[in-house]
This record gives C-alpha cells, structure tokens and sequence, in this order.
C-alpha cells in the first residue's frame, strides 16, 4: 500500500466542566482512529452528528492537536509544528463558505495573497495563475473581481475550493463541503472534485453524512461511531456488504427510491448515541444493537480483517465470504 496519509491510534480529549463534580470530565471526540488513505484516492468519512469526523479532519490539516496518537505524511511523522511546506501540502475546504471567506476582500486578493505567501509564481505570472484557478473551479474570470456576498453559495464553494487549490496540495480535506449547499450546486461541487482528482492526482478525505454522494465519489469509506472507527473498506463492499450493524442501520435508514412503497419501512435506531462523556467499556454501539450480547459489554471488539475490509464487531465473521479483490 502506498499510504500518502496515515493516522495511527488518534485520540483527541477535551477537558469540560462537569457540573456534578469539582474535577473537569474528559470528552472524548476521538476515540482510537487509525485510517490510511493511498495516494490519488478518495476516503469517505460518514457518521451521525457528533461521532468525531470533524475533529478528525482538523487533526488531518493540524487545526487541532491529538492528545495521542500519530499523523505520517508520506511516511515521515508530522506534529502539531508543521513547517510551512507541509501545512501547504494538506488543505482544508470548510462547510461554510461564507464564514470561511473574509466579506470583505475580493477573490483576487483572497487567492493572490495565499499564491505570494508560499512564492509558487512570480509577479509576472499571479494573472495567469488566478485565471487558471478560475478555469480549474469552472467560474468565469470575472468572479475574481467580487465579495463573497456577491456569489451564489455553490460560487462561493467553488471559491474556497480555489483557495485550497492555490498553494498546489497534495491532500484535500472536505469537511461537509456540500452540505449548505441545495441539490444542484451539490452536483456540481461533487462533480467538480471528481474531476480534480482525476486532473490533478489530488488525495481527498471526503467528510459526510451523504451516504449517497459518499458513494458516488469515495474509493473507501470508513464509517465512524463515538469517535471510533466501526468499519472500513471499499466503497463498493461498505454498500453492498455491510458487516457492522451500525452501518446495516445508516444504509436502511437512507432515503431510496427504489425501494417500494409496499415495503415495511425500517425502523429507526432506538436510543440516543453514546455521549462522548460517557465511560464506554465495551463497544460503543452495544446500548443500541439489535444483536448485541453479553460479550459485547464487556470489553471493545476487536477488528476482524477480511482482505481490505475491517469491522469491529464479534459477529462480524459470522457474515464472511470470498475475500475481496
């Protein structure tokens, strides 16, 4: 495997005040998480509200310091002091582009102030290099002369995604990129990261609670629950096979047109997901699984491998076939 970026064993404490003791409590955002994503690919990151994927992906560009655990970077460890070369290398786009841009200054500005900071082209060429990044998001030139106020919100995160693309990543963390966005500018966006990985090579982390567009645009898919990770593995097989019954759950919970009006309709998860206050001494999920038994409070399952795909779940290997290729 040719990983580009690694996480190994993440975690990320908070201390909060605790309003029944003197003593702060530890939140635990995440909890464990070690993720690989090779070069040129597309990981997606799904889960309920809360489960983690944001502040994962702030340890992914160094907005947020794990309290354990290590981040590589083509093989080589990187810390919370990232030199500049490297913090250009692994981009960001946010969910919101309108707190993300600055109201105030032009795209002109916003782009050629990144492009002189990190010296990628000389004074003669800045023109040249803002038109392209123009041509690469799909916007005329002319949006290189307006305020974010003046866009629509998919121009506006066609934007941010320039800004990214400014100071030439290798790495693209989306965190819920589409997700303020109505369903045609979402296609766009989507269709627009497609086609960027294929031209430029880019590695995109792609952050969601879209199973579908997760789908349509990730490689693998790591399904995330009480800041860990409960599955991971190709896209095709996290869909077609699913062997956590948390990710079971997330599929017959999506919206299909397929399915037909005749057919039962599934009923939603019972309970309220783990807290992140909460002491967990088994696996996470066992307050609300259908299948759960005594086992699975006694202590966190431990990962069953079946070729690229990995499950932490103890009935996981009642469900294995043919190992995939």
């Amino acid at each position: 495997m040719n990983a580009l970026i690694e996480l190994d064993d993440i975690e990320v404490h908070f201390k909060v005040k605790n309003r029944r003791s003197v003593t702060p409590a530890t939140l635990r955002a995440v909890d464990g998480v070690s993720l690989a994503v090779e070069r040129s690919q597309c990981l997606g990151v799904v889960g309920e509200s809360g489960c983690g994927k944001s502040t994962l992906a702030g340890v992914l560009v160094g907005l947020t310091t794990p309290t354990a655990g290590q981040v590589r970077y083509d093989g080589q460890d990187i810390g919370p002091r990232r030199s500049k070369e490297l913090r250009r290398r692994i981009q960001m786009v946010f969910q919101d582009p309108v707190a993300s841009l600055n109201p105030r200054r032009r795209v002109r500005s916003v782009l050629a102030e990144l492009i002189d900071c990190h010296g990628l082209v000389p004074d003669t060429g800045m023109a040249s290099a803002l038109n392209s990044l123009m041509e690469m998001v799909n916007l005329p030139t002319r949006v290189l002369d307006a305020r974010p106020r003046e866009l629509s919100g998919g121009q506006r995160q066609r934007v941010a995604i320039a800004r990214a693309l400014a100071v030439q990543p290798d790495v693209l963390v989306a965190d819920e990129a589409v997700s303020a966005l109505d369903v045609s500018a979402q296609a766009t966006v989507v269709n627009l990261l497609a086609d960027l990985r294929a031209d430029l090579g880019l590695t995109i982390v792609f952050i969601s609670h879209d199973l579908g567009i997760i789908r349509t645009l990730c490689d693998r898919v790591a399904v995330m629950y009480a800041g860990r990770v409960a599955e991971e593995g190709p896209a095709d097989a996290i869909f077609a096979t699913p062997r956590h019954p948390y990710t079971r759950a997330l599929l017959k919970a999506a919206p299909d047109l397929r399915r037909r009006a005749a057919e039962p309709r599934v009923p939603a998860l019972e309970g309220e997901p783990s807290g992140a206050l909460d002491l967990i001494t088994g696996c996470p999920f066992q307050p609300r699984c259908p299948e759960a038994e005594a086992i699975c409070s006694a202590a966190p399952p431990p990962y069953v491998q079946h070729g690229s795909h990995r499950t932490a779940c103890v009935h996981a290997s009642d469900q294995l076939g043919p190992v995939p290729g």
